[in-house]
């Protein structure tokens, strides 16, 4: 990808405004600022809004805010909304609890690859540390190597390998028709893989899965996967489990997609409501 082209980051988040904060400070201190920040929020109360309102200024791309009634866990709906008022060539997802290195944009730049996206990973931080970093104002994404290797020998960090840099070249597409294990806390996507695939599965409501069946979609549509480890690492703060009650089904719609032969989605981008039927339905809910 050109560094000409612009690159849209979708964030999602619900009601972590302290988390949220973290991730935006991240972002805005990229080496590569050509890009704009889309929140994908899953109807979080007004803080969320007030604190993105307060970056707006603070920042050197733009920052949009797209959002949903909350009715249950709909990331993969919410994300599609992102990917809607997206104007960027290359879609990045992260969660709103994921903190970005300062090369993580350029990482994924140089990454980029036609017919091909790029799933990254992730350390995960422990209870205590991700406290104290939010409650101090910290910037782990800025820490070294050594800090990092202190963390992970106090039990502060999970494991070091998503902070280390390393060009594995071809070794990089190994796994290149693997769906296991990608994730949107850390995923690339061309913007035209996803219209192929009309994005994500609305019909996936509740935590789990969601990504995993827009990689399958993507793989049977003739897309790609391409490793981003060891190159585009963040810091996932901790937070308690999401509620898993509707996992069982989700996995079932996943099974039904691997065993099936569908390239898109059920429900996906196209089955959004347009901006003036969800401001005809805000009105409506007001009155």
């Amino acid at each position: 990808m050109s560094g000409a082209s612009l690159i849209s980051v979708i964030v999602t988040t619900y009601n972590r405004e302290d988390a949220l904060d973290a991730v935006l400070r991240a972002l805005g201190a990229q080496s590569d600022q050509n890009f704009e920040i889309i929140i994908a929020d899953d109807g979080s109360g007004p803080d969320t809004t007030s604190l993105i309102e307060s970056w707006k200024p603070r920042l050197a791309m733009p920052l949009k805010h797209v959002r949903h009634e909350h009715r249950g866990f709909r990331g993969g709906e919410i994300r599609n909304r992102g990917i809607r008022a997206g104007a960027g060539a290359l879609c990045i997802f992260l969660d709103g609890d994921c903190v970005a290195r300062p090369d993580f944009i350029a990482a994924h730049r140089r990454l980029y690859e036609p017919g091909w996206f790029v799933t990254g990973n992730r350390i995960l931080l422990s209870r205590e540390l991700t406290a104290a970093i939010l409650a101090q104002g910290l910037a782990p994404q800025m820490w070294s190597f050594a800090t990092l290797l202190r963390q992970r020998l106090s039990g502060g960090i999970n494991r070091l390998a998503p902070a280390a840099h390393l060009p594995l070249g071809p070794l990089r597409k190994l796994h290149s028709a693997s769906w296991r294990g990608a994730q949107t806390c850390n995923l690339a996507v061309a913007r035209s893989d996803l219209d192929r695939v009309d994005g994500f599965d609305n019909a996936f409501v509740g935590w789990g899965l969601e990504d995993s069946d827009l990689v399958v979609r993507l793989l049977r549509a003739g897309v790609r996967r391409k490793d981003g480890r060891f190159a585009t690492g963040v810091l996932h703060l901790w937070h308690p489990w999401n509620d898993r009650a509707q996992f069982a089904a989700n996995r079932q719609r996943l099974d039904e997609t691997i065993d099936g032969t569908r390239v898109c989605a059920l429900r996906g981008l196209s089955a959004l409501p347009s901006e003036d039927e969800m401001s005809t339905h805000s009105s409506m809910a007001q009155q």
